[in-house]
């Protein structure tokens, strides 16, 4: 399902090319949205976008991957701006190669890491080739 069928408030309808998006969105439409990456293999689903509270911008998408109905599935901490809002395919799109998301740091539902902690957000933001907001 795409950002535009979890749409309920009408923030995407034609309004002579004026209103939020795809420049601002709401972000419970974008969860859910399938991440992709440039050879269109599938990567992950989005799960839940974390806000730093000390500059008001998105810093992380928690991107889920692999497992069966929730079961088993890899959690990632992707940088923001390591993703692209694909408005043709309606999902998102990240420069990576399915191999590389299939090693990268990830965490399990129970074992969430403090992604307040610098060390952490430095190898993050190292292993996609982002810098730290």
């Amino acid at each position: 399902m795409s950002y535009l069928n979890r749409d309920t408030l009408g923030m995407y309808s034609n309004k002579n090319n004026k209103g939020p998006g795809p420049e601002l969105m709401g972000a419970d439409t974008l969860i859910g949205d399938h991440v992709h990456n440039l050879k269109n293999e599938h990567l992950g689903e989005i799960k839940e976008f974390m806000l730093d509270m000390r500059s008001g911008k998105v810093a992380y998408v928690v991107m889920s991957s692999g497992g069966v109905l929730g079961i088993g599935e890899k959690l990632f901490a992707v940088p923001f701006q390591a993703l692209t809002l694909d408005t043709a395919n309606h999902r998102m799109t990240m420069n990576m190669d399915k191999e590389k998301i299939d090693a990268a740091p990830g965490f399990d539902t129970d074992n969430w890491p403090d992604m307040a902690d610098q060390s952490w957000s430095s190898q993050i933001h190292g292993y996609y080739g982002t810098s730290a907001v």
